[in-house]
């Protein structure tokens, strides 16, 4: 049974850093907005105890993609032969801020559940998740959902679905750089969700990455003469909301030869589910 999966992106609606953890991580605050559009990962299992990856950019198909390390998280649950040769067809652009490795461990935790028919529940494949990346629980739920703690304490909200210009500049931003960093923003207040639906949104990271990495900043720029705009996670990513396709369109027509850039649809509901709900249907 081949099954393919959609993984797909989020946008950090707001981030807040409310302080830093004795351990090192950091406790924030955001809302996980999921987009309808990402990458797909095609499986197919097999009784040979392998698991192979694929993709189109070799440099993605080692056994540090968090795919890889997914598949291997479920192996001592799985049938002594049981192995999956997996091909990720990546679209999402690399370091930008939208969780694609994230939402690819997640949809890997989910379909080798399937079919290597573990009966492992959804918060069982969120906590194995959580060992991956603090990302990874919000994409095995699948929701836009506000978040707390290092990002595992999920709350899904319902938002009106809006069509988002995503933009990636031509950088890699390094998480952990400026997670590190002494400059970063970490005494937010930390408020409650009613508070933070009500107030002015914005990404604690954003100012400290402007500063590092100018080319968001320029891009930021650029990108606000169309729509109020803010970065993702820890960027490069920005984003502006449209009222319309075709004024997000109108915007994209002109993007700078330096960034590359999609249009999207914030959903509720991750379409990983009803591709799932699809796979019981036709077996």
């Amino acid at each position: 049974m081949r099954l393919s999966l959609p993984a797909v992106a989020k946008l950090n609606l707001f981030l807040h850093i409310t302080g830093r953890r004795a351990d090192g991580y950091h406790n924030l605050q955001t809302l996980f907005q999921m987009l309808d559009i990402g990458d797909m990962l095609h499986f197919q299992p097999n009784d040979q105890n392998k698991i192979t990856l694929a993709c189109q950019d070799s440099r993605l198909a080692g056994e540090d993609n968090l795919i890889f390390k997914a598949a291997m998280l479920l192996k001592p649950y799985a049938p002594a032969q049981a192995g999956c040769h997996i091909e990720l067809e990546k679209n999402l652009p690399m370091g930008g801020g939208l969780g694609g490795g994230s939402s690819d461990a997640a949809t890997t935790l989910h379909a080798l559940n399937k079919l290597w028919q573990l009966n492992l529940s959804t918060a069982q494949l969120a906590e194995l998740g959580l060992r991956l990346g603090a990302d990874v629980p919000v994409f095995v739920y699948g929701n836009t959902a506000f978040a707390e703690g290092v990002g595992e304490h999920l709350q899904p909200v319902s938002l009106p679905e809006k069509i988002y210009l995503v933009v990636t500049p031509d950088c890699h931003v390094s998480t952990a750089t400026i997670f590190q960093h002494p400059a970063l923003k970490r005494d937010t207040p930390t408020i409650s969700l009613t508070q933070l639906l009500q107030s002015p949104w914005q990404n604690d990271c954003q100012p400290l990455v402007e500063q590092l990495y100018p080319i968001v900043a320029i891009t930021l720029q650029w990108l606000v003469e169309y729509a109020p705009c803010r970065m993702t996670g820890t960027g490069a990513s920005v984003f502006a909301e449209f009222p319309d396709t075709a004024s997000a369109q109108h915007a994209l027509a002109q993007l700078p030869a330096n960034c590359r850039g999609f249009i999207a649809r914030g959903v509720n509901q991750s379409p990983l589910w009803a591709a799932l709900a699809d796979t019981e249907d036709n077996s």
